[in-house]
């Protein structure tokens, strides 16, 4: 049996990894402790391994997040209002498989964003596919693309989101082309797949924000219809950093 063969076989085959890690059984002749099985079962959950981390760093790459946001250090401080139990809930992403959707309102500071990036993190985590951006940004592109007729073609790229992340909602006002974005988004995406949005606009004011009442009503129905609400209360966190620096 020629080795080198072997592992430069396996690197064409693209099965990097499982070559690296018998270059490195061959280099230090570390076959006696193993059998066939145990040594081909070693190999490939090697390779299923750096597969599965490479694949994960990509689709956190590709979700846009602006904090590095993990579920295990979300503060459950009485003051936020914030149950505990109801967010560990969602960090199950059992809302996911639902094709639910989660609304977070608060004052600017209280954690909507971060907590919303936690929650696409954990879904990365477990291979799904994220996009996280700010709403009036999203909209403003959106509008941009029907000029260079590339709408359909953002539309669909949205539509094959598992989780988008709409953040900062509200706070420009809605012209005839955001609206109408906005409805395109949510029609697609409603039974589909799931949206968490974050605003620090009280949802009870989002009818007036987008305006054109059937439109309005259209996109809050899917919108709101089976949504999980956080509203978040308290002083803002970033006012707690500044003091500590």
């Amino acid at each position: 049996m020629n080795n080198n063969q072997t592992i430069e076989k396996l690197k064409q085959m693209r099965l990097s990894a499982m070559a690296e890690l018998h270059y490195q059984h061959v280099k230090n002749n570390q076959f006696n402790d193993t059998t066939p099985d145990e040594y081909l079962a070693l190999l490939t959950d090697h390779e299923w391994e750096d597969r599965q981390n490479k694949k994960i760093s990509r689709l956190l790459h590709q979700a846009g997040f602006r904090q590095k946001a993990s579920i295990a250090e979300v503060s459950f401080t009485e003051a936020r209002n914030l149950d505990k139990n109801m967010f560990n809930r969602l960090s199950t992403l059992d809302f996911m498989k639902k094709k639910e959707n989660i609304i977070l309102t608060g004052a600017s500071g209280v954690g909507k964003s971060y907590l919303a990036q936690a929650l696409g993190h954990q879904a990365c985590l477990m291979g799904n596919k994220v996009f996280y951006t700010n709403a009036a940004r999203l909209l403003a592109r959106l509008k941009l693309s029907k000029l260079d007729g590339t709408y359909i073609k953002e539309l669909n790229k949205l539509l094959k989101v598992t989780l988008l992340i709409l953040d900062d909602f509200g706070l420009q006002a809605f012209d005839n082309h955001a609206r109408e974005a906005l409805m395109d988004i949510v029609d697609d995406r409603h039974n589909q797949m799931s949206t968490i949005i974050s605003s620090q606009i009280p949802v009870s004011a989002w009818y007036d924000i987008i305006g054109e009442g059937t439109i309005a009503d259209a996109i809050l129905d899917r919108l709101i219809h089976s949504s999980h609400r956080i509203d978040l209360k308290g002083e803002s966190l970033r006012k707690g950093i500044l003091k500590n620096e």
